[in-house]
């Protein structure tokens, strides 16, 4: 059986991108699905100077480990000023001192959404540009706009034409 590692790149509790790239990520066939949580990854904001101090932290170790065991990784984008959240960003900037290609050749899935009819657009448009150089497959991506007019935490998405259009992009992912 493949292995789906999948989380919402926001510290939010209740995070809405949480809840969509786990709906993404269950919505694959003959797959386990370990769902990540950003806060169990906490670490002291990036900098070369705390680096040369104290190394780099066990967590950024845990996560980037983690990534290995995936066949695919599924992350949603929680978007903040137009850009990633501060909890992945720094997650981000640390694992990547262990190894630039952070995702390590595996298979990316890419997804945002947000409140607002853009759907987290602008940052998903970040990563699908940045994460090749960062040795991310990226196999799909995927912008649902108006999460709490199209998303519903029992249903999924609610909107059978954006349903549809995620369903196609999984599909045509080979795990």
């Amino acid at each position: 059986m493949k292995k789906i590692i999948a989380f919402g790149a926001s510290s939010s509790k209740t995070s809405i991108n949480k809840q969509l790239a786990t709906f993404a990520a269950n919505q694959f066939q003959n797959a386990s699905v370990e769902i990540l949580d950003l806060n169990d990854f906490e670490m002291p904001i990036f900098s070369t100077d705390r680096e040369t101090e104290s190394g780099i932290p066990q967590l950024a170790q845990d996560f980037y480990t983690k990534l290995g065991t995936a066949d695919l990784i599924v992350i949603s984008f929680a978007e903040h000023n137009g850009a990633y959240s501060a909890a992945f960003k720094n997650i981000f900037d640390w694992t990547s001192r262990i190894n630039a290609k952070t995702f390590q050749e595996k298979p990316v899935l890419l997804l945002s959404t947000s409140p607002g009819p853009r759907g987290g657009s602008s940052v998903l448009e970040i990563a699908k540009n940045r994460f090749p150089f960062q040795g991310a497959v990226v196999k799909g991506s995927f912008s649902l706009p108006s999460f709490n007019d199209n998303f519903n935490t029992e249903k999924g998405i609610t909107n059978e034409d954006l349903k549809n259009q995620l369903l196609e992009i999984v599909n045509s992912i080979e795990l």
